[in-house]
């Protein structure tokens, strides 16, 4: 893989616009009428969510990442697909360059609704 050319230059206050927490995924379930979209039921600690992913293709079991913490931005709008409404946005590495995406996750457990940056 050749690295993508780096984005343009933000400030940092642009940055801190963006909420990224841990959350721990819960339950992974289909969505009905998707080919790519899976349903993620994710604790937060004080809330739990649901975020779809489009990871359905990506993964020949996508329920093997229940149990498991991630990284997830939290602050976009919600938004409705096939239905159901996304209250966030899995945070995972790959996609973008064309591999096979991968969870964006803690290198040791940490307390869910932790924030990164």
């Amino acid at each position: 893989m050749t690295p993508a050319p780096i984005k343009p230059n933000i400030t940092a206050d642009v940055l801190e616009k963006l909420d990224i927490r841990v959350g721990t995924i819960l339950a992974v379930a289909d969505v009905p009428n998707s080919d790519k979209l899976v349903q993620l039921r994710v604790s937060f600690g004080d809330r739990e969510r649901t975020i779809l992913s489009g990871m359905k293709q990506e993964r020949a079991n996508p329920r093997e990442i229940e149990g498991k913490q991630a990284l997830f931005v939290v602050n976009l709008e919600p938004r409705k697909m096939r239905g159901i409404v996304s209250e966030g946005m899995l945070f995972d590495l790959g996609f973008a360059d064309g591999i096979l995406p991968v969870l964006a996750i803690p290198e040791t457990p940490v307390s869910d609704g932790t924030r990164a940056g």
